[in-house]
């Protein structure tokens, strides 16, 4: 710039700046745009918008001001205005900075003496950061440490200090001119010139010193306190954005910078653009610098990737890509990587005149480069020159794609070409680890060479023929199967004859026999010395050539140089392909801003005035003046009449029409896929909290709240609105009342504006305030302008600029352990890349919905992207995705006639001229006809003929989607005045559907609307697309993207004609069909596929009914809709509307099973169902589900299938009209994308780069097809694309260390079609979320009154209430209660008693066995003395539960524990597992090793922190569910708890309760019942207790005075009570209870506290029941049946066993028979337990089967089934004998013990055991033993006698004692056949019974498994 600082004017920069200054004032609403003049000079070395912002393209500039400077013909360029302003900022090139010849910089001698040694100041200190990176520097305040580069000493930076005002701030902007620094060296301040203080840093400048070119870093301390060196001084805007961000120069010996200079001067004599170096200026008097490497936007490169040895840079370069530049046809394309340039490589400087700063988005670093190349002399033929004029000549501009090998030199009219980097990462091999090679099916060796990479080039350019342009995607994929091919030839020949490559000498020849089937598509030009001759014949034959040749598509320029290798590159000159791969390298922000500038300045005014004239060459304005002349002041009428009729405006302002009651868009549903969705979504919560991370803490939260996120756009925040409003959500939330919710609503729905950051505050304040609610931040459409804050500023350009990122990434959000992010999008793969902030798996996917049948009896199917796709093969005449032919052929011509023109202003100005000429053709001028396409032609003549067929006036809905802005809003003012001139502004409204603004509608439309939806407020007017149903329109969408916004079921047609090559990411291209996609009813994707398939699969689906001799296919498998009999898509699966040419009406002919009767000349198909007549097939379905949101909650989720709201009218109230899906009208580019042909050739948008935001990996990778599942596709983005730098990803890489990703664990993405219903999903997902919490802390308990219960009799003795425990003298005194009370054993057989005979029997209701009987519950909230599951979490019980580190499993150590047992008669080996933190509650052996015994306290200890007995759990199957989290229930302090398992479910338990103490039972007891956990607990706690007396005793401890409780709980104990009876009132007969929750502790040690407890057997507390009245509560204390949760005497019961053989009842059994051995139990009533009901484990019952599985559906074994007579074929089961056993018993009274049947007065006698046999019959219990207590049963007749396992204290003189009816029967019940035999003998029971032989019996197990025997018999 010599010195052009502040005060010079640059020509060209002042042009641009005028530009941008213009348009900024035209675009900008509230900003007032800074004045010209103040940008210029105030900015001097800045340009003066936002990168984002636009670029003038100025070609025909750039042409003038090179005519200016050269009009002597000579290129002379000395004046001193910068033509070039190519920014050398980061490239270390040294280039002056006009285009004169750079003059050697001359810099001051240094002073005499001092240090002029690199990297040293003049005072000879030290500057280099290796050295003081360790030092404490010392700066002034206001100063800055930042790194400056020398030219030097490429590897090193130096510190130096400056004052920070001085340098520019994030945006690159605000920079003071001119300089304050200081040496950090030799401490000398104050210098005020950069030049002075480069001098005295010994910077050896070449060129003029300029601090924005050699500060280059901020420098920072890192946490260990090194300075390193930091983020680039940004010193231009978007200066963080700049390719090549760290590539460094490389320094080459000077002996290599002698160069041929070009004589006379050429090298000033470089056109416009050329970057020079100082090699190629013979200067290689200063260390021969090179031009490394640059990182204009040019971005230039040496393509060479040859691995000769390289000359790597110090710190390696790294590259980065970026963003492209902004001005098309200038730069590089953004995703690509470009090598580090060698030290001469060829600069492709196509750099345009008017751009002062590079536009390059965030740099993207990608892998870093391997070979650099050794630095060779330029030869001089490696330059190019551009010819003149080439543009204008040939109306082409040529796009040169990047080879391999070096590019030359450009110069000359570098305007007129493209450079294109878009295949060159396909021939530049990445290194892939092994695992991934394998993936690909390659081995590491096997790489294709130069020679096959030119010969599949031209092979793929021939066969992508005229029409298709080159994708990088396929040719990677090619790539990828060449070598595939390779590696399985190589692997076929292992070892054989070596494949022989290509020669470098047959490649000329190859080559050229390949391209020559191209019919001179592909041209081949070989030379030998460099690229640049055969680019430079290629573009002199361009140049030279008329118009009548025909040229090539593409050159294919190889150079066969001896020296260098195979080299080649490919020039495109194809008119088609070159403008689509220009086009196509701009992002969409780009080439918006491209299109606005073209249009600003007036280039498309030879468009516009061809366009002046209709297609017969009328003036197209004086033919509609001349027509609205004629019509004069008279409209078409609105509706109900055909469009020739016409009236006054005033009359079609009022007519109204007919009102239509069919209102769907109110009656608001959820849908089943949405339940299930929400439901995904809420496991996946549930799963966060489980996680064990401690990330979530579900249990602390009572309360939902939230905040939609939306995308900037008006009309989506409305949609978004209405539906939180209809849903209710706020209201079931409890965040709003009723009355207020309306209003409030706006509060939870924020746009991603300028405004959102202090609504956002307010947001986060409410988070922070209330840490008991958890929030939700649902971010929808979150794949939309998801850029990162650093990435540039934020500009009038692009307001939402990283908007998104500062709100969603924001250290609050992801710190605030109250919120949950919920991301949102139909296109979700910007989320999901290598640098994705959410782990995979928290993504929620849309259910797969595959085929018809899934759906069951879901009305509505969904018509997403696939089934458009596979429309295609329906083989209908009129397919639903098209693609307009006739209107591409236009285009074509027309984009050859301008070529500098962009080419979706070309395809507008058609398009609007085509709708244009359409409406002229359709109602005045029908000979435009011929000149309008069939297409167009035929969605006008829909659009205005629907109004006018009835009273109702509705119609279709077209939208034209727009994305410019500006070319949107010349569309509507165009087609407005067409409209308007022809009359039929009463006909169909014309909407811009701008997401910056409202919907506007003019108000006789917005009446109509109203008449429509009937009871409308007088104010209402439509704020959503779905508010528009029914009204004709055309809405001319416009914006960069589609936001999401619902469209109403009347829209019929999509045009997406302008949706073309430029949209060539998968997110673009997909989320504009995503417009279309709805849901349909059924018949619509049945129809076809059952019509076209009816050969051989399904005949019976559709027989032919005659009828009017059209056939008619109806779909038997749906009940018919209420009102029509044939359900109605008019023939239009083959036309909605004009068929392809408006008089074909052989289409009546249908192919689908619902065909309509009655069609008008195949123009619209009007249905004639019975509902209105008019309404057209297209018109509607039900609200497309997206739209619905939530029903009013109904709990009952898994109720109906659609939950209707109140009010709804009967579905079908119009005949069910089977619509078809919106039509959408494709161009050619996205069509041949997008209608994926089956069996084609052409790539599916799937394989597209997913996003621009994102970029590839590995041009090495798989396929990704088309039909994996989106969980599969997201593993796969994941896998293989990163986010570039301006993505707000960017900066969450994974971990350098370790490599693991970082993940927001309270993050979820919810993804699913587009339309699909999302946002009735999340609304749901709410609700439900809320209902969860509240169940959180909610319990379902039992809630049962007791059974049996008799109060009419008080107890003898008297207790005197209020008495905290029981008097043993007067307790023992009370009769023992044998009834059992406990509601669970309601369908238990009664225990006899003497009162028992007294009650006369009624006949209980019979049970079915089948369904077993729901127990009654009741809903309790939890309370801070519960025991939890696993699924609890807190900060308190957090180290109880212990579930942080994951060596844990080894904290714990097993112990064996052996002891005999009497009863089992042998030696019991079990196993404790006991973790360190429990080691002291037990005793090891001196050697630490054995375990000796567990410690018990004393009798005597007295201590309130703890609890004496152990507690015992017995848990199956609930290592989950179980609550054995007894820390809340214990109130903290230390107890003894241990867990009893079975063998085999250790580990599971072992893996949830690591910190527990688990007692695992042997193997033998793994099928075993309840009864043997009990038996083994007590046995253990015996000899235990025997152990510890022992040890004690030797401590001086008498026996007596060991503690002898443990206690035994259930799993399901939840809560504890305590009850008190309140005083009476003197009104009230009964008087209260009162109960309070009280803590396990203190229920324990308000029993151990019992005085003379060790004469108690057993104390326990009763079951809680809301029933609870102070008549049970009268006796504190009773004598009676205690279950599961008790306190065992061991001492006292020693001699009285569980039966361990017991499945059921153990515990009656076990209790009768403590009591006849005249032990104390007692039961404490003012203590309550609750028990939870747990719905698995537990005693649950085995799923009996049969041993052999004969086939899998068996019908199910009933009880009676258990036993079978000895040796018989019966079926054998897989179950235990003794369970078969009691199940039988509990069934089988009627055949076993046919007297007692209600008989209670004779019960059956029952020795020594209680068995349930039915509720039917009572048992007398008696007990054998001598001296037992027994119910006095003198004068009983029994029933029956029950003989099970007796032991030999019964005996023949017990039973004669005992009197039996007549019939009374008998069951034996013995382990094997022969001890029944001898127990018959030994009882003599023959005496009195009568046995036959068919009465013996055996459970039905195979012998393996020991079944048990019994024999019947009758009493004689």
């Amino acid at each position: 710039m010599g010195n052009s600082y502040a005060g010079q004017l640059k020509s060209a920069r002042f042009e641009e700046a005028l530009h941008n200054s213009i348009e900024a004032s035209l675009r900008c609403s509230n900003v007032v745009p800074r004045p010209i003049f103040s940008q210029l000079y105030l900015d001097p070395e800045q340009h003066p918008f936002s990168s984002a912002d636009v670029k003038p393209k100025v070609e025909d500039l750039d042409k003038d001001l090179v005519h200016r400077y050269t009009q002597n013909g000579t290129l002379d360029f000395s004046n001193n205005l910068t033509v070039n302003e190519m920014e050398d900022d980061e490239d270390d090139e040294e280039m002056s900075d006009s285009n004169s010849p750079p003059i050697p910089y001359s810099q001051k001698p240094a002073p005499e003496g001092s240090c002029t040694t690199d990297g040293f100041c003049q005072a000879g200190k030290d500057l280099r950061l290796v050295s003081l990176c360790m030092e404490q520097i010392d700066i002034p305040a206001g100063f800055l440490l930042v790194g400056a580069k020398s030219p030097n000493l490429p590897e090193h930076i130096l510190v130096c200090a400056v004052d920070k005002r001085f340098l520019p701030d994030d945006h690159g902007k605000n920079a003071l001119l001119g300089f304050s620094g200081n040496c950090i060296g030799c401490g000398e301040r104050g210098f005020r010139y950069f030049t002075e203080f480069s001098n005295h840093i010994n910077l050896k400048l070449t060129t003029q010193p300029k601090k924005q070119k050699h500060l280059k870093y901020y420098l920072v301390r890192t946490s260990q306190g090194v300075l390193s060196k930091g983020p680039l001084i940004c010193w231009k805007e978007c200066r963080s954005r700049q390719s090549s961000a760290t590539c460094h120069s490389i320094k080459p010996n000077s002996s290599v910078s002698s160069t041929v200079t070009p004589e006379n001067g050429t090298t000033n004599g470089y056109k416009t653009g050329f970057t020079q170096t100082d090699a190629a200026n013979g200067n290689s008097s200063h260390g021969g610098k090179s031009s490394a490497s640059s990182s204009t936007p040019a971005r230039p490169g040496n393509y060479s990737l040859s691995p000769r040895p390289s000359y790597p840079s110090a710190d390696q370069a790294t590259m980065f890509t970026s963003g492209p530049p902004k001005k098309r046809h200038r730069g590089w394309y953004p995703g690509s990587p470009v090598p580090q340039p060698g030290l001469v490589t060829p600069v492709p400087t196509i750099r345009p005149l008017s751009r002062p700063e590079p536009l390059l988005s965030a740099p993207v670093p990608q892998t870093p480069l391997t070979g650099i190349l050794q630095p060779r002399p330029i030869p001089a033929g490696e330059t190019v020159i551009v010819p003149e004029n080439l543009l204008s000549n040939s109306g082409v501009r040529p796009v040169i794609l990047i080879g391999y090998g070096t590019l030359p030199y450009f110069y000359g009219n570098v305007g007129d070409i493209v450079v294109s980097p878009l295949l060159v990462n396909c021939y530049k091999i990445p290194q892939l680890e092994n695992k991934d090679l394998e993936q690909l099916g390659l081995t590491g060796s096997q790489l294709l060479s130069v020679e096959n990479m030119i010969l599949l080039t031209i092979q793929y350019l021939v066969r992508l023929g005229p029409d298709q342009i080159p994708l990088r995607e396929e040719f990677e994929q090619i790539m990828l199967k060449a070598m595939q091919e390779f590696t399985l030839r190589e692997r076929a020949l292992q070892m054989g004859a070596p494949c022989i490559p290509v020669s470098p000498g047959q490649l000329p020849w190859l080559a050229r026999l390949i391209a020559s089937v191209s019919q001179d598509l592909v041209h081949v030009i070989v030379t030998q010395n460099s690229l640049a001759e055969g680019i430079s014949e290629t573009l002199r034959i361009l140049s030279e050539m008329r118009h009548y040749q025909k040229l090539p598509d593409y050159v294919v320029a190889i150079c066969t140089s001896k020296i260098r290798g195979n080299e080649f590159c490919v020039v495109v000159l194809g008119q088609h392909q070159s403008r689509a791969l220009a086009e196509s390298m701009l992002t969409t922000s780009e080439f918006l801003k491209e299109i606005s500038y073209e249009l600003i300045t007036g280039k498309v005014s030879f468009l516009a005035s061809h366009f002046k004239t209709t297609s017969l060459g009328d003036d197209l304005d004086k033919l509609l003046e001349k027509m609205q002349q004629r019509r004069g002041d008279s409209v078409v009428t609105p509706f109900n009449g055909d469009l020739n009729e016409c009236v006054s405006p005033q009359e079609a302002a009022a007519m109204i029409p007919t009102q239509n009651l069919d209102l769907d868009n109110e009656t608001f549903q959820i849908y089943q896929p949405q339940l299930t969705v929400a439901r995904k979504l809420l496991s996946q919560v549930c799963a966060i909290a489980d996680s064990g991370s401690q990330s979530l803490d579900l249990g602390h939260f009572s309360k939902v709240d939230f905040i939609i996120i939306v995308p900037r756009s008006e009309v989506l925040v409305q949609q978004t609105l209405q539906r939180v409003r209809q849903s209710g959500v706020l209201v079931d939330l409890g965040l709003e009342e009723n009355g207020t919710a309306h209003q409030r609503a706006e509060k939870y729905v924020v746009r991603l504006d300028n405004e959102i950051q202090s609504k956002f505050e307010v947001f986060m304040r409410r988070v922070k305030q209330n840490p008991y609610t958890l929030f939700v931040l649902v971010h929808d459409n979150s794949h939309v302008e998801l850029t990162s804050v650093i990435s540039g500023s934020l500009s009038h350009g692009e307001p939402s600029h990283g908007l998104a990122d500062r709100v969603i990434n924001c250290r609050e959000v992801l710190d605030a352990f109250n919120l949950l992010v919920l991301q949102v999008s139909s296109f979700p793969y910007t989320l999901q890349t290598q640098q994705s902030r959410i782990s995979s798996s928290n993504e929620v996917h849309w259910i797969q919905l595959d085929t018809v049948e899934d759906v069951g009896c879901e009305e509505k199917l969904y018509f997403g992207l696939n089934e458009y796709s596979k429309s295609l093969q329906w083989g209908v005449t009129s397919p639903l995705l098209r693609c307009d032919e006739t209107f591409e052929k236009m285009v074509n011509t027309l984009l050859e006639r301008y070529p500098r023109l962009h080419s979706m202003v070309v395809r507008c100005y058609l398009l609007i001229q085509q709708y244009s000429e359409a409406l002229m053709a359709l109602t005045t001028m029908a000979s435009l006809r011929d000149h309008s396409t069939p297409e167009t032609l035929s969605i006008m003549d829909d659009l205005l003929s629907s109004p006018g067929k009835n009273k109702s006036g509705r119609g279709h809905m077209l939208i034209i989607r727009v994305p410019s802005v500006q070319l949107a809003m010349l569309a509507k003012e165009r087609l407005q005045e067409v409209r308007d001139k022809l009359g039929l502004q009463y006909r169909f409204e014309i909407i811009l559907g701008n997401p910056a603004s409202e919907i506007n509608v003019a108000t006789h439309f917005v009446a109509r609307l109203k008449t429509w939806r009937g009871n409308e407020p007088e104010e209402w007017i439509p704020r959503t697309y779905q508010d528009l149903e029914g009204l004709p329109c055309i809405v001319i969408l416009t914006g960069k993207d589609p936001l999401g916004e619902t469209f109403p079921r009347s829209l019929k047609y999509c045009d997406l004609r302008l949706i073309d090559s430029s949209y060539l990411t998968r997110t673009a291209l997909e989320q504009e069909v995503g417009l279309a996609c709805c849901y349909v009813s059924k018949e619509v994707i049945r129809g076809p596929t059952s019509a076209l398939d009816l050969s051989g699969k399904e005949p019976e689906r559709a027989p032919i009914i005659e009828n009017d001799s059209e056939e008619l296919l109806i779909d038997l498998e749906r009940p018919q809709s209420n009102s029509s009999a044939v359900t109605g898509t008019s023939g239009s699966i083959m036309e909605n509307g004009v068929s392809s040419s408006s008089t074909d009406k052989s289409q009546k002919q249908s192919l689908t099973p619902t065909s309509n009767v009655g069609m008008d000349e195949g123009v619209s198909a009007s249905t004639t169902g019975a509902g209105d007549p008019l309404k057209q097939e297209c018109d509607s379905l039900g609200p497309p589900m997206a739209s619905s949101t939530t029903s009013k909650p109904s709990s009952s989720s898994s109720g109906p299938r659609s939950l209707a709201w109140p009010g709804q009218p009967p579905r079908g109230c119009r005949g069910l009209h089977a619509t078809l899906p919106p039509i959408v009208i494709l161009s050619k580019a996205a069509y041949s994308l997008l209608g994926s042909q089956k069996g084609g050739k052409l790539p599916s948008s799937s394989s597209l780069l997913p996003h621009a935001d994102v970029a590839w990996v590995s041009s090495l990778r798989p396929f990704l097809h088309k039909d994996m599942s989106s969980e599969e596709q997201s593993l796969y983005y994941r896998q293989w694309t990163s986010a570039r730098q301006h993505h707000a990803d960017f900066s969450n890489q994974p971990d350098p260390a370790s490599g693991a990703r970082n993940f927001h664990p309270r993050r979820l993405l919810l993804t699913g079609p587009p339309q699909v219903g999302k946002t009735g999903s999340y609304l749901q997902f709410l609700r439900i979320l809320f209902r969860m919490l509240i169940r959180l802390l909610e319990v379902d308990v039992y809630d049962e009154e007791e059974i049996n219960t008799d109060h009419s009799e008080s107890s003898e003795v008297s207790q005197s209430e209020g008495e905290p425990w029981p008097d043993i003298e007067s307790f023992s005194k009370m009769p023992f209660d044998v009834s059992v009370h406990d509601p669970k054993y309601s369908l238990m057989s009664l225990v006899y008693t003497e009162k028992l005979a007294g009650i006369k029997q009624e006949v209980i209701k019979e049970c079915k066995i089948e369904e077993p009987r729901k127990r009654e519950t009741v809903s309790m909230m939890l309370t801070k003395y519960a025991a939890y599951n696993t699924f609890h979490h807190c900060e308190q019980c957090h180290q109880y539960m212990d579930f942080t580190s994951a060596s844990q499993m080894s904290d714990s150590t097993l112990h064996a524990f052996t002891f005999s047992s009497s009863m089992l008669g042998e030696e019991v080996q079990l196993y404790f597992i006991i973790p360190k933190s429990k080691e002291s509650h037990f005793v090891f052996s001196k050697q630490g090793k054995h375990l000796e015994s567990m410690r018990l306290p004393l009798v005597s200890d007295k201590n309130l922190n703890a609890v004496k007995s152990p507690i015992f759990t017995p848990s199956s199957g609930r290592h989950e569910h179980g609550l054995l989290n007894l820390f809340h229930a214990m109130e903290g302090i230390s107890h003894l708890h241990l867990l009893v398992v079975k063998e085999y479910e250790m580990p599971l338990y072992r893996k949830y309760w690591p910190n527990h103490i688990m007692l695992v039972l042997p193997g033998m007891f793994n099928n075993a019942g309840v009864g043997a956990a009990r038996f083994l607990i007590k046995e253990l706690s015996y000899h235990n207790l025997e152990l510890e007396r022992n040890r004690l005793e030797e401590l001086g401890v008498k026996r007596q005075c060991v503690w002898p409780f443990i206690v035994v709980m259930d799993d399901s104990c939840v809560l504890w009570n305590i009850h008190s009876v309140q005083e009476q009132t003197s009104q009230s007969m009964e008087a209260g209870v009162s109960s309070k929750n009280v803590s396990l502790k203190s229920v324990l040690q308000h029993i151990e506290a019992t005085p003379k407890i060790i004469h108690y057997a057993i104390l326990g507390i009763q079951k809680w029941s809301s029933k609870l009245t102070s008549q049970s509560l009268k006796a504190p204390f009773s004598r009676c049946h205690v279950h599961d949760f008790i306190l065992l005497n061991i001492d006292l019961t020693q001699n009285v066993q569980y039966d361990f053989n017991r499945y059921f009842c153990e515990d009656v059994d076990f209790n009768l028979r403590t009591n006849s051995s005249g032990l104390l139990i007692c039961r404490f009533n003012n203590f309550s337990l609750m028990k939870k009901h747990v719905q698995v484990g537990g005693q649950r019952d085995f799923i009996i089967k049969p041993k052999i599985m004969v086939s899998e559906s068996l019908a199910p074994i009933l009880p009676l089934q258990y036993v079978c007579a000895p040796d018989s074929e019966h079926t054998l089961l897989a179950a235990p004998a003794q369970f078969l056993l009691e199940k039988f018993l509990q069934h089988a009274a009627y055949k076993l013990f046919p007297k007692a049947i209600h008989n209670f007065k004779s019960p059956v006698l029952a020795i020594d055991c209680y068995l349930n046999i039915g509720q039917e019959v009572a048992i007398c219990y008696i007990s054998s033993r001598p001296h037992s207590s027994n119910v006095n049963c003198e004068g009983v007749f029994f029933s029956g006698l029950l003989l099970y396992l007796c032991d030999s204290f019964v005996g023949a003189d017990l039973l004669k004692k005992f009197k039996f009816l007549k019939g009374a029967t008998l069951c034996v019940i013995c382990q094997d056949r022969s001890s029944l035999r001898q127990t018959i003998v030994r009882l003599e029971l023959e005496d009195e019974w009568q046995f036959r032989l068919r009465d013996e019996f055996q459970t039905a197990n195979s012998n393996d498994d020991k079944p048990l025997y019994f024999l019947t018999g009758r009493h004689v």
